[in-house]
């Protein structure tokens, strides 16, 4: 496919020397040193082209006209109603928004583990460099696998806004589909991150790692359970929560019978984590917006843009970590009965 946005070729290192870096078989913790903060570039590479298709397939939207709005004419004196008025088209622009603004979030909290982390290198407090590299270890392939999969899946929404016209090279909107593609792969595939999470960071430290998330989330949610505007998105963030250690529990206790398990269950798993912590902050942004307009803003359309948004993420994407759930305690059976050869017939 190539990627347009950076020039690419094939390198070939046939003779070539190759020198050794760091202690003989230890490159992979080696690599592991900086694979922290390099793969948060690549979430970025999720994120950035969900905006641009977001932006894109908005103003196409507004302007596109077809057909009349289910519920009557919506702009009377045109020929046909705007495609903004069509609830499905409204679908495919809201989880862009909710992507691309959720991913963000995600990006900055991100980041700012990472600040913390070189703060502590850089007054020499190693424990400081230790609990922030933890943090972040366990976020790093949440956030470039799960960022990277859905700003493919925005990519795509905004092809199909556009219809045929986003097909062609005319637009631009397939050469963000290219682009964005490439995300999912390099710095580690979307199956290679999850083994990450899964067996490296959650069930190598015995859930540890996992832990210090959910207790963040819990105290959130435990200071705003008798906030009546929060309760739409404070019940099912808590409820998660807890599923969420119920289920590491139960994939990590089949795992000890069969290690074929992890590989089962770690794609599932790290989808399931990326929705929790996408629920964890649009819940905290819809309070911050909700807190806003109480003081009084003279950008009250923006904050209720947010709330509005956050409800559509809970109400529409939000029950998609359901399947996740059911399908990685589904076990690996169907997945390695099949024989090899019958995979040909």
């Amino acid at each position: 496919m190539g990627i347009k946005a950076s020039a690419t070729c094939v390198m070939n290192f046939d003779d070539a020397i190759g020198f050794l870096i760091g202690p003989e078989n230890e490159g992979l913790n080696c690599m592991f040193t900086f694979m922290n903060t390099a793969r948060i570039g690549t979430a970025i590479q999720g994120v950035g082209p969900a905006e641009l298709s977001y932006q894109w397939a908005l103003d196409y939207a507004r302007e596109r006209r077809s057909m009349r709005a289910l519920s009557g004419k919506k702009e009377p004196d045109q020929v046909a109603d705007s495609l903004i008025h069509h609830a499905d088209v409204r679908r495919m622009l809201l989880t862009q928004k909710a992507i691309a603004e959720g991913g963000r979030a995600m990006l900055y909290y991100a980041a700012r583990l990472a600040d913390h982390m070189v703060e502590g290198h850089t007054t020499g407090d190693q424990k400081k460099v230790d609990a922030y590299d933890d943090k972040l270890g366990f976020l790093t392939p949440i956030l470039k696998g799960f960022l990277t999969e859905l700003g493919n899946e925005a990519a795509n929404h905004g092809v199909q806004v556009f219809g045929g016209h986003g097909y062609i090279r005319e637009h631009g909107m397939e050469q963000i589909v290219r682009d964005t593609r490439i995300a999912t792969l390099y710095e580690g595939t979307t199956g290679i991150q999850a083994l990450d999470l899964l067996g490296r960071k959650v069930l190598m430290t015995q859930g540890e790692s996992l832990k210090g998330f959910t207790k963040q989330v819990h105290v959130f949610c435990k200071e705003n359970a008798d906030n009546e505007q929060l309760k739409e998105f404070v019940e099912p963030l808590a409820a998660m929560n807890k599923e969420w250690g119920e289920l590491t529990t139960k994939v990590g206790m089949s795992a000890m019978k069969n290690r074929e398990e992890v590989g089962a269950a770690s794609v599932d798993y790290l989808m399931y984590s990326g929705y929790a912590v996408f629920a964890y902050l649009w819940a905290r942004m819809a309070k911050v917006s909700l807190d806003k307009m109480v003081e009084g803003t003279t950008e009250e359309m923006f904050y209720n843009a947010k709330v509005q948004t956050a409800r559509f993420y809970f109400k529409r994407m939000l029950p998609r970590a359901k399947g996740h759930a059911e399908s990685m305690l589904a076990g690996s059976d169907s997945l390695m009965d099949m024989p090899e050869e019958a995979f040909a017939l």
